[in-house]
């Protein structure tokens, strides 16, 4: 018989504990009762949400905070000369990776609905906590990124776990989902997987392991699968789909040919017309009522990153979205088509290997702007690579300028005015750097772009 993990372990140390999963699952942990503690490189927001739980944090790596922990979790960042990670080993304390902690704590529920893909999956999954929150579900959801309304995790219950599944270094194969959930497979990771054939195999290999599962119309995911998508061949679908103003759409959710209601989203982006359907379709697949799912969705007003205004320089709107892939930045671009005047774009490069991989699909996305600073690469866990790096990435680009401090940014928005928008686009840290900096360049007074 298989060792249950959580009956068996009751303290917790938890290396990286302020990032946005460990986190969430640190709060998972702390409210079914376990004893939780952890360390962090620096005290973000996550490690001050914790402490309010009165869940210990030690920022750095010290040594000796070990003496009553029967489990350490790590994430795939860690560095195996961690000191923290050697003092575990040599106490023989049980090690366990965070995602397959997350998969232990989802069969502690009695259904599991997962959502992987490579874009969406935090506004998918928070999406589905609103919809399941509508309709009064006992559940628990553990969100990639910090939903406007319950942070990064939801607590009401364990009839139903909702959660992403990430991709990254084959995560998501640790879980056992029955409904799972499957956005879309561009090319991503390919720095784990070697190429888009063994993504796509590890995507129907998180299908297979479902007991029910959703995917995106068109994409091989194998048979029993349903669909949802725009086209109305998918299973679920979104017809009569409307702009309704400053980037929100409205449709009509389809199942099975058959119009259940039509939602108004309250956030910006066709492709959050995907996001919705996909949300809405899993929960119908759930046992969920259609008028439940168009409040939830209704309801949700976001998540932080994702299309998100955090202030004005001269009067023009600065919205910062997480998009790092191609395909994400030109979704986000296109989101922006609204904008009476010029739309100002700040990108930053998450790893080298993502860039270098995909040079010529940032190149492609980006070459058509006329305003574009790339930031210095946001190198993660890696070691720099020139052929991946943000300055190539610029030098290759005809109106790219490249920036390297906070100095460079004040620069290239010296012409900004309030017909203009500016998008800071990334998944590192350009969004403290641009908040900083609006912080300490605000201005009441707006500059109109005809000056």
């Amino acid at each position: 018989m298989k060792e249950n993990f959580l009956a068996s372990h009751n303290n917790f140390y938890m290396l990286g504990i302020g990032g946005v999963s460990m986190s969430a699952l640190a709060k998972i942990l702390h409210n079914m009762g376990k004893k939780v503690s952890g360390s962090d490189v620096s005290c973000g927001m996550y490690v001050k949400e914790l402490n309010a739980l009165g869940i210990c944090t030690d920022i750095g790596h010290p040594s000796g905070k070990l003496a009553d922990c029967d489990a350490l979790v790590y994430t795939d960042a860690v560095n195996p000369d961690d000191v923290q990670l050697r003092e575990a080993l040599e106490k023989g304390i049980t090690l366990i990776p965070r995602g397959k902690l997350l998969a232990e704590i989802a069969a502690e529920h009695k259904c599991t609905v997962a959502v992987a893909g490579c874009h969406g999956k935090t506004t998918c999954t928070s999406m589905l906590a609103h919809i399941f929150y509508a309709a009064g579900k006992k559940f628990t959801c553990h969100i990639g990124g910090s939903d406007n309304k319950f942070s990064n995790c939801a607590v009401f219950g364990d009839d139903y776990f909702i959660t992403e599944a990430c991709e990254y270094k084959k995560n998501f194969l640790y879980l056992r989902a029955d409904i799972g959930v499957v956005l879309n497979s561009d090319a991503d990771h390919l720095d784990c997987y070697g190429n888009r054939e063994n993504l796509i195999e590890a995507y129907r290999t998180f299908i297979s392991a479902s007991s029910r599962s959703l995917c995106l119309y068109g994409d091989d995911c194998g048979r029993g699968t349903l669909s949802f998508g725009i086209d109305e061949s998918a299973y679920y679908s979104a017809a009569d789909i409307k702009h309704c103003g400053d980037g929100k759409y409205s449709f009509d959710f389809v199942e099975g040919g058959r119009k259940l209601c039509n939602i108004k989203l309250n956030v910006c982006g066709r492709h959050n017309v995907l996001n919705a359907l996909a949300a809405a379709g899993a929960a119908s697949m759930a046992g969920i009522r259609s008028g439940e799912i168009k409040t939830g969705l209704e309801n949700f007003c976001g998540v932080g990153r994702r299309a998100e205004e955090i202030g004005k320089f001269h009067g023009a709107r600065v919205i910062a979205d997480y998009a790092h892939h191609p395909a994400e930045i030109s979704a986000t671009l296109k989101s922006a088509s609204f904008c009476k005047g010029e739309t100002y774009v700040i990108f930053q490069p998450h790893t080298y290997s993502r860039t270098k991989t995909l040079l010529d699909d940032f190149i492609k996305v980006l070459s058509p702007l006329r305003s574009l600073l790339i930031y210095k690469t946001f190198a993660a866990r890696e070691y720099f690579d020139a052929e991946g790096s943000a300055l190539t990435l610029a030098n290759r680009i005809k109106n790219a300028r490249y920036a390297d401090c906070e100095r460079d940014i004040e620069y290239f928005l010296s012409d900004v005015g309030e017909d203009d928008i500016v998008l800071v686009l990334g998944a590192g840290d350009i969004y403290d750097i641009v908040k900083n900096f609006l912080n300490q360049n605000s201005t009441d007074i707006p500059r109109t772009s005809q000056e």
